[in-house]
């Protein structure tokens, strides 16, 4: 099992999650508008969890119903090339940060 982050990072990457992470399994690119766990490296430690300032952090077995398909795009997203992932899975991060641009977390680099 590993951790899967959700809709609510995107727009936000606050970044919270990656201080406290003991084997530094959670990452992003400057480009990615969130953070990903790498479910090869997560030790299934929670030390995420509690840091994630908008509860975007959810064990495998326990994402939301309504949050399933952010699963498959944190696993593919170590797994497939840039290029196909985006193909895949933009247009689900394009919607999560549209709706996360009006939050008291959204992050104002993220928006130009």
């Amino acid at each position: 099992m590993t951790y899967i982050i959700t809709d609510s990072c995107v727009g936000v990457k606050d970044a919270s999650c990656v201080a406290v992470c003991p084997v530094d399994c959670i990452i992003a690119t400057d480009e990615d508008a969130m953070m990903f766990i790498n479910p090869s490296e997560c030790i299934d430690c929670g030390a995420c969890v509690p840091e994630c300032p908008v509860d975007a952090i959810y064990p495998e077995d326990d994402v939301p119903e309504h949050q399933k398909g952010w699963t498959p795009l944190n696993i593919d997203y170590f797994t497939m090339e840039r290029k196909g992932f985006l193909d895949k899975f933009g247009a689900m991060i394009a919607e999560a940060k549209a709706k996360n641009r009006g939050s008291e977390h959204a992050n104002p680099a993220l928006y130009p």
